[in-house]
């Protein structure tokens, strides 16, 4: 007999929820990184066995210098894909970001850009961290300009660095400072509306 499982929420905006990493959700993070249209625009494309992803899961419960969450929907609660942050570094309060939106008929309804910000505030807000760095493919425009509507910026590029889809492509470098990031819900629930982020 098996018990229902819960859907724990940890942030919630208007269109999306975060929440931890679910072991009864290991079969769908399988079929999501097992779906080369998602890898694609993180150069990534290569098949991996479900004993695979619940080690991968393992390991990523057990980082320490890693935060995952589970995006749902928040009209019905539905899974639509993973934010995290990782390599996580209070001595130097940094952390790089990273997501995917797992069905394509997921993508293009802001889902991933309000994950990104509500990842942005715990970052901020709940860690302390103060800068936030991701690294993009330079064709995927569409993840460019979300990053951009999240708060990210451009401040550098590398060239000719990252082999995706049978050929070298940019690596585009992007960052967000809490100092110029306006929390859209922790700011208020830790800091009682003092300021819009962490001092």
């Amino acid at each position: 007999m098996t018990e229902e499982t819960t859907t724990v929420i940890n942030v919630s905006g208007d269109l999306v929820a975060l929440g931890p990493l679910r072991r009864d959700l290991v079969t769908l993070y399988h079929q999501w990184n097992n779906d080369f249209a998602i890898s694609r625009t993180i150069g990534l494309s290569w098949p991996t066995t479900l004993e695979q992803e619940f080690e991968r899961y393992v390991a990523r419960t057990q980082d320490s210098h890693a935060v995952w969450f589970t995006i749902y929907k928040c009209q019905d609660l539905r899974p639509v894909g993973l934010a995290w942050l990782y390599e996580i570094d209070h001595r130097h309060a940094r952390a790089s970001f990273g997501i995917s939106i797992g069905d394509e008929h997921d993508r293009g309804h802001g889902f991933g850009t309000e994950a990104t910000c509500l990842t942005l505030d715990y970052a901020f807000n709940a860690l302390g961290v103060q800068n936030v760095m991701l690294t993009v493919l330079a064709f995927n425009n569409a993840g460019v300009r979300a990053y951009e509507r999240a708060g990210f910026k451009v401040f550098g590029r590398r060239h000719h660095c990252s082999h995706a889809n049978g050929q070298l492509h940019d690596l585009i470098y992007m960052e967000c400072l809490s100092s110029e990031f306006t929390s859209p819900v922790l700011g208020r629930l830790l800091y009682d509306g003092d300021s819009n982020t962490r001092e």
